[in-house]
């Protein structure tokens, strides 16, 4: 574990850099001060990147332009690998036909629209199409009557044997510098232990995760683990999961980390980065 004083140090010791965005690009403010200077210098240097999230609230495209409306223009949709898009992935593979019932916004249920399926938000479930739901997607932690549409969810997942997929595995979210939310993740393990039922999981820490983006860069050039590094601002996430891949690994101190915790939390958790900076920004001095 290395502490790095000046994030281009890493961008410089890597050709594909992987990004988290909650707390590493943007926050509840906003854009990170100065991460614009990042992708500046990421462009001039023609470095790869790619935001890797387990943000299914959106599509890539709308993901990239809610970036473009807080002035960063250099995130695409392209340059967008989403926990959704493993969902989308598995209900074309598994899910031949029926209803996909999910816990989410509208925007969100994007990812399991474009599959072909019929889709419908857990409310609209009744006597009269219950026994044709063959799937369950946590999407967002939005859009949907927290007590009435999860007592729907514990009672389709009583009577019907379906697979459930939870689409972003994050237990909660900062929305203030010191107070947290609950994320759809963490309304799926008490669902989970409700029923008695394991569900799919897709998202970091999940290799699945690493794997999708590994092989989405593969499919159009050679590519080593070695030149890869994971930047994120959660051990238990973004950098466990780049560990068990193989990825080497920068904890940042702009989000769920801090400073003051970072030495407490690592030696609490066993979860070691290769390398710990204070944000993801590139000091303009230093171009």
């Amino acid at each position: 574990m290395k502490r790095i004083d000046n994030f281009k140090t890493i961008i410089d010791k890597y050709n594909v850099i992987f990004f988290d965005a909650y707390g590493v690009i943007k926050n509840h403010q906003g854009l990170v001060p100065g991460i614009e200077k990042t992708f500046e210098y990421l462009k001039e240097q023609q470095k790869e990147y790619y935001i890797v999230t387990n943000d299914a609230s959106r599509s890539p495209a709308q993901l990239a332009a809610s970036y473009h409306k807080m002035g960063l223009h250099a995130i695409t949709p392209g340059r967008i690998i989403s926990s959704g898009m493993l969902t989308k992935e598995y209900l074309d593979l598994k899910v031949e036909d029926g209803i996909v019932a999910y816990l989410g916004t509208e925007s969100s249920a994007h990812y399991i629209e474009s599959t072909g399926l019929h889709t419908i938000p857990v409310n609209q479930i009744n006597s009269s199409n219950i026994d044709k739901v063959n799937a369950l997607i946590f999407l967002d932690d939005e859009g949907f009557d927290w007590r009435s549409d999860l007592n729907i969810a514990v009672n389709l997942l009583r009577k019907r044997t379906i697979p459930v997929i939870v689409a972003n595995t994050d237990l909660a979210y900062p929305v203030t510098l010191n107070d947290v939310a609950i994320a759809i993740g963490g309304l799926a393990s008490l669902i989970e232990n409700i029923v008695g039922k394991r569900f799919i999981r897709f998202g970091k820490p999940d290799s699945q995760m690493f794997m999708f983006a590994y092989d989405l860069i593969r499919d159009y050039r050679p590519i080593s683990k070695k030149e890869i590094v994971m930047v994120g601002d959660t051990l238990h996430t973004d950098i466990i999961g780049g560990n068990k891949f193989g990825l080497d690994t920068v904890l940042v101190l702009s989000g769920n980390t801090l400073a003051q915790d970072v030495d407490t939390r690592i030696t609490a958790t066993g979860i070691v980065p290769t390398y710990i900076c204070e944000s993801a920004v590139v000091e303009k001095d230093m171009f």
